[in-house]
């Protein structure tokens, strides 16, 4: 499952299909992105879960579903599945016959990704489907994704949050400015900007006024208090702190960090990933 991660996109997905009916307000807005059609060569065509919900809100769970459904070609009994298995999805069976209004937002955000899928498309176009949503609910999303990769769906991702792709995507685009800047699996991306080496962070007691000398003469740096040395193997550590206890420097906290995909953002980027 590839996700692209970026601080910002400003391009277009347009997917053309032939719909008699009006699509509900915010259908399309924000990303350009119209109802996905028939890839060609693929009968069950690609689906989208768009960052703006578009969705009925005076209808119910069950009558948006069927709305969508008959958008992409559906009736009778493969309707009727179709919306079952959605809202089993999407854990709304219980709420299938409560309006949207009157929903949650994480509700409301998991219903719509079920409205752009209720076809069972190969191929899923999920923009930031965790924006806005409380910790549970996201959770909950996170599961429906994965649910969606055991399948076998192909599932492109995007999102800001960098601990989302790394959970969730199997390969990984690093977009900034509208331009692929990094492309792999999170191993690789990592191993790339780092190699093996990790980041051992340590804290001096108050009384320590030699600090940032003493780290700086063995090639580290000090931010924000916090002594930062880059180690190739944990077992660095002792050596480090060896030589702070032959100096005097009373030491009251170490850590070793692991480099992350935040880190290659950093790295790449030289900005935080949500500025």
């Amino acid at each position: 499952m590839p996700g692209p991660a970026r601080p910002q996109w400003g391009g277009q997905i347009h997917a053309h299909t032939q719909h008699r009916r009006p699509y509900p307000a915010g259908f399309g807005q924000h990303t350009g992105v119209r109802p996905a059609g028939q890839l060609r060569g693929s009968p069950r065509g690609a689906g989208l879960g768009a960052q703006e919900l578009a969705l009925y809100a005076l209808l119910t769970c069950r009558e948006n579903l069927e709305a969508f459904g008959q958008y992409q070609g559906l009736r009778g009994k493969a309707l009727r599945s179709a919306i079952q298995w959605c809202l089993e999805w999407a854990a709304l069976t219980g709420r299938a016959d409560t309006t949207v209004k009157s929903l949650s937002g994480g509700m409301r955000r998991r219903l719509n990704m079920a409205a752009g899928l209720i076809h069972r498309p190969r191929l899923v176009l999920l923009d930031e489907p965790t924006a806005g949503v409380d910790p549970q609910a996201r959770n909950r999303i996170f599961q429906m994704v994965e649910a969606l990769r055991n399948e076998g769906t192909t599932v492109i991702y995007t999102t800001h949050y960098m601990e989302e792709a790394e959970r969730l995507c199997d390969r990984i685009a690093i977009v900034d400015h509208g331009r692929v800047i990094a492309l792999g699996s999170k191993e690789e991306l990592v191993a790339r900007s780092f190699g093996g080496r990790s980041d051992v962070r340590m804290r001096f007691a108050s009384t320590v006024r030699n600090g940032a000398e003493w780290a700086a003469s063995r090639g580290g740096t000090v931010e924000e208090g916090v002594a930062h040395f880059s180690v190739e193997q944990p077992t660095d550590i002792a050596g480090l702190l060896d030589a702070a206890a032959r100096d005097g420097l009373e030491v009251i906290d170490v850590t070793l960090h692991r480099p992350n995909l935040e880190s290659v953002f950093l790295q790449l980027t030289g900005r935080d990933l949500r500025q």
